[in-house]
């Protein structure tokens, strides 16, 4: 089963934590989409979501808006630095099982929340496959 988000500015503006003004903004400077759909019928997808944060993570780390507008008309990311000690960096951490957990660095991976959540996925069924799967006894080798 695909599921789509669909989220209201007011849902866009929580999870992203940014105010409505803000994001209106960033629609009329061009950073962000319009929404899908008309007037109160609006939404906003995943994608809305990703680019907000992308954009208030660039701005956390000194970017302007204009160079910001570049980076997304380029489709390019600017290089990830190496973390250094005392850096902040979120992740998520997944259990996968006991003892089997998963963290992913999403920005550093380049991967979108959907993405992470196929990873996840993928961990979970291989996992499933391993733990079932008949054990033969090693041979040991010449």
């Amino acid at each position: 089963m695909v599921f789509h988000m669909k989220l209201s500015l007011q849902q866009l503006c929580e999870r992203a934590e940014v105010p409505g003004r803000t994001v209106r903004y960033y629609i009329q400077k061009g950073l962000l989409p319009p929404p899908e759909g008309e007037k109160r019928g609006a939404w906003y997808g995943e994608r809305h979501l990703a680019d907000l944060l992308r954009i208030r993570h660039w701005q956390e780390t000194g970017l302007s808006l204009d160079a910001i507008a570049t980076l997304l008309t380029a489709k390019s990311e600017p290089p990830i630095a190496p973390l250094r000690p005392g850096a902040v960096e979120v992740r998520s951490h997944l259990v996968v099982s006991e003892g089997v957990e998963l963290v992913v660095s999403p920005d550093r991976a380049r991967l979108t929340q959907e993405q992470i959540r196929q990873l996840f996925r993928a961990v979970q069924d291989a996992l499933f496959e391993l733990s079932h799967a008949p054990s033969f006894p090693e041979e040991d080798s010449p």
